[in-house]
């Protein structure tokens, strides 16, 4: 029984950590319902916080892999990221005001549009892209803190998911190329992931054992996550395509998922 459930948080994270490393999202809204019906965490609030240390640590390791191929921007994703902790502060705080199952409906049904208006935008060559530096500050930074922002705030007011808006945010507000945007969005993730974590660890809200296992799988599955999405993005369209079936299938799933449960 227990060699069991060890083996389904290995299995579990490897899929994870291939999601992570492929497209730079995904992780917790897959991490969750794996922790809870694979592995068979009976506490929802466990599996969060459990979700939330694998999660993070898991981005953390694929992001190590994007920086060594140089797919991460660090100034970008720094500020991007700093702005979007804040934001998930507030949104977080309005969040909890709401109820659960709602705003997972809602979380679903934003995740289909950002699908459908991945697949309907022009695939851009990442030839708009500049770094972020003194001759671009003033015109790149406002827009990656007010998105960086905005993306964490409604990423605390969900209290799920995250890499699936980092993604569309990075490359809306810097005119990245998909790979890089990929690349820079795990800082972001890796941080969000780590705040919430800390959170649930102080309420003792964590499995360490299942995390640590979860954690050794999403390493194996990210090195080939990210060596896929290495290859897809030599494609123009690819892993753009790629990118936004896996939010569609997914956002299809929490919105059936969270409709039953608010009918219920």
């Amino acid at each position: 029984m227990i060699a069991g459930a060890d083996l389904a948080s290995v299995g579990s994270g490897s899929l994870v950590g291939f999601v992570l490393g492929l497209i730079g999202g995904g992780g917790s809204i897959l991490a969750v319902p794996l922790l809870v019906y694979a592995v068979g965490v009976a506490s929802p609030h466990v599996a969060i916080g459990t979700s939330a240390v694998a999660v993070a640590l898991s981005a953390f390791a694929n992001l190590l892999g994007h920086a060594r191929a140089g797919h991460v921007r660090w100034p970008c994703a720094l500020v991007f990221s700093t702005a979007g902790i804040a934001g998930a502060a507030a949104g977080s705080a309005i969040g909890k005001r709401f109820d659960g199952q709602k705003l997972l409906l809602l979380f679903g049904v934003l995740m289909i549009v950002i699908a459908a208006m991945m697949l309907v935008r022009k695939a851009g060559d990442g030839s708009g892209f500049r770094p972020l530096g003194r001759a671009t500050a003033s015109t790149l930074l406002p827009r990656l803190l007010g998105m960086g922002g905005l993306v964490g705030a409604m990423s605390g007011f969900f209290g799920i998911g995250g890499g699936f808006l980092i993604v569309p945010g990075l490359m809306g507000a810097a005119r990245m190329p998909m790979i890089m945007a990929i690349g820079s969005s795990l800082v972001a993730v890796t941080a969000f992931g780590a705040t919430t974590a800390a959170s649930y660890a102080l309420s003792g809200l964590v499995d360490w054992r299942i995390a640590i296992l979860f954690v050794a799988g999403g390493v194996a599955g990210g090195l080939g996550g990210t060596l896929l999405a290495r290859h897809l993005s030599r494609h123009k369209t690819m892993l753009s395509r790629v990118f936004a079936a896996i939010v569609a299938i997914v956002g299809v799933y929490v919105v059936l998922r969270g409709y039953t449960a608010v009918l219920g």
